[in-house]
């Protein structure tokens, strides 16, 4: 059986259901390689502002190893949290047939592709970042040529959806090194608790002081600028829709700007941070999940994915990641351009203008996240794996 070692930054909510996954229906092996601790132990995360730990299991049901961390400020958000000097003996230890590098810009990972030529075992890269913000310039011109570079390490390239396969085309890698491997959550979980999770949702709803009745849309997230909530709350308050209700679930830098514009406006609730097994009784909450952000940093939109498995029309801008794959113009949701809260207003308006319809959309979500599932990433994988060994 193949051998494969998985680097990435830390146990993910998202990753750690797949690597079980892997480790039960792959046909290879898998250890993962973990170069930061995050996640499994009490700490704080920046963008929420807010002391975490993941309260589903990260750790249980496949092989992985943990990589000492020597950075004195460890962490994903600069280059130098990630320095990992037993990174290469460790996983050359494993002695793997293929190696799947899940991050790159950081440290470590420069230091395990300039050394790792002479263990031969070759190398794969799955990325989900995308040019929906296309910019130009001399600085965009020689990032260019840079990242095209670091992509002739890799034998093949796992691209996420429409918008990071282009990505990979624009950085000069050829369409026969790429593979779809879509980027899912735990569908399964989401399916199983619908029942369960709308049952709670009334009674939580309740306890918000949400009217019955009343439909709901839904921001779930980082109260930051790159997810853009002050955008949905101005397009709310302008859309004047009757009997719905705004929900800002999460925390973050923009929490009191967000309160502050909504003093005196009624409709408008917060909810503070939704751990993962809570997270299906947030989205049975709404009617609606609204993704509005501007930028490159959404690269995908997990919420998106997640929201979708609990039957949920959606909106998204234009530069979410994955609009392209996930969100159908009038099938399951809309999509805006990104920045336009006229647009968005309208986006809202449209929504509500057919409840019928509405919750049509909900129901075909559903039938579309079924194909964006674990089952569908591994493919893709064990597809590259088999091209390239």
């Amino acid at each position: 059986m193949k051998r494969l070692a998985i680097i990435t930054s830390h146990p993910i909510q998202y990753y750690a259901p797949w690597f079980r996954y892997l480790a039960t229906h792959a046909d290879f092996s898998i250890k993962v390689f973990y170069l930061w601790n995050f996640g499994v132990a009490q700490q704080v995360d920046a963008g929420f502002q807010h002391s975490l730990q993941w309260d589903i299991p990260l750790l249980t049901g496949y092989d992985y190893e943990f990589v000492p961390n020597v950075s004195s400020n460890p962490g994903t958000h600069h280059f130098w949290g990630l320095k990992n000097p037993a990174l290469v003996s460790q996983v050359s230890a494993y002695n793997p047939d293929a190696v799947l590098l899940m991050i790159y810009n950081y440290a470590s990972i420069y230091q395990f592709l300039l050394s790792w030529k002479a263990h031969h075992a070759p190398l794969l890269f799955r990325g989900d970042s995308h040019r929906l913000l296309p910019v130009t310039g001399l600085k965009v011109w020689f990032r260019k040529q840079y990242i095209s570079l670091i992509y002739q390490h890799f034998a093949a390239c796992l691209y996420v959806g429409k918008a990071n396969y282009n990505y990979f085309l624009y950085h000069r890698v050829s369409n026969d090194h790429l593979f779809f491997s879509p980027h899912a959550v735990d569908n399964d979980r989401f399916f199983t608790q619908t029942e369960t999770a709308i049952q709670q949702a009334v009674i939580w709803k309740r306890e918000l002081g949400i009217p019955e009745g009343e439909a709901v849309i839904l921001f779930a997230g980082k109260f930051e600028e790159k997810k853009r909530p002050l955008d949905l709350l101005q397009a709310f308050l302008q859309a004047k829709l009757s009997q719905v209700s705004l929900l800002f679930v999460g925390a973050g830098c923009l929490e009191h700007n967000l309160k502050s514009e909504a003093t005196g406006h009624k409709n408008i609730y917060f909810a503070p941070f939704q751990n993962q097994t809570l997270m299906p009784r947030t989205y049975a909450a709404a009617d609606l999940v609204v993704l509005p952000s501007y930028g490159i940093h959404e690269t995908w939109g997990l919420v998106i994915n997640e929201a979708m498995c609990l039957s949920r029309p959606v909106i998204t801008s234009t530069h979410v990641g994955c609009s392209q794959d996930l969100v159908r113009p009038h099938h399951n949701g809309l999509i805006f351009p990104s920045g336009d809260v006229p647009a968005l207003t309208r986006s809202l308006q449209e929504a509500f203008s057919d409840r019928q319809r509405l919750q049509q959309w909900g129901e075909n979500s559903c039938k579309i996240i079924s194909q964006y599932s674990y089952t569908q990433a591994t493919q893709g994988l064990s597809q590259a794996l088999n091209h390239i060994i």
